[in-house]
């Protein structure tokens, strides 16, 4: 990866809509380059995907939660079932190992908190692995950002 690929991927995180023409011009390479060097980084898996990035407080009432979890069971196996459950939970955003502490932490968005009462029961309390939940709550959301410094 050289400088025209991190100019690139940085052009492309602030806004991945631009057109090719666009982006070219942005990161001063000619578009055929560009377009060559965009499809390699998504090839590659350097860019895993691209979305639109939606507000949540537009869509509805959401709560947003900071959970973490620890289990009694700390082994790979354990761990990997964890994981596995917590991936098919679309209220899931996000879910991350960490050490020292608790096994993961958590990411969590949800209606409100019925919404989050029910997902607790579902996901966590239902598992005779997890051991100790603790959940933060956010009351208001000061940054927010997807950027990735390259």
């Amino acid at each position: 990866m050289d400088e025209i690929d991190r100019r690139i991927l940085n052009a492309l995180q602030v806004d991945a809509s631009q057109t090719n023409a666009e982006l070219a011009a942005a990161v001063h390479v000619s578009p055929p380059t560009c377009l060559r060097r965009v499809k390699y980084l998504r090839e590659t898996g350097v860019i895993e995907r691209e979305v639109a990035i939606v507000a949540p407080e537009k869509v509805g009432p959401s709560l947003t939660a900071v959970v973490e979890i620890s289990l009694d069971v700390q082994a790979v196996e354990r761990m990997t079932e964890f994981e596995a459950v917590v991936a098919g939970e679309a209220a899931v955003l996000q879910c991350y190992r960490v050490a020292p502490g608790p096994d993961f932490v958590l990411v969590v968005q949800v209606a409100d908190m019925p919404a989050y009462h029910a997902l607790a029961h579902r996901v966590f309390t239902s598992q005779t692995n997890v051991r100790n939940v603790k959940a933060y709550f956010s009351t208001f959301r000061s940054k927010f950002e997807t950027r990735i410094a390259v």
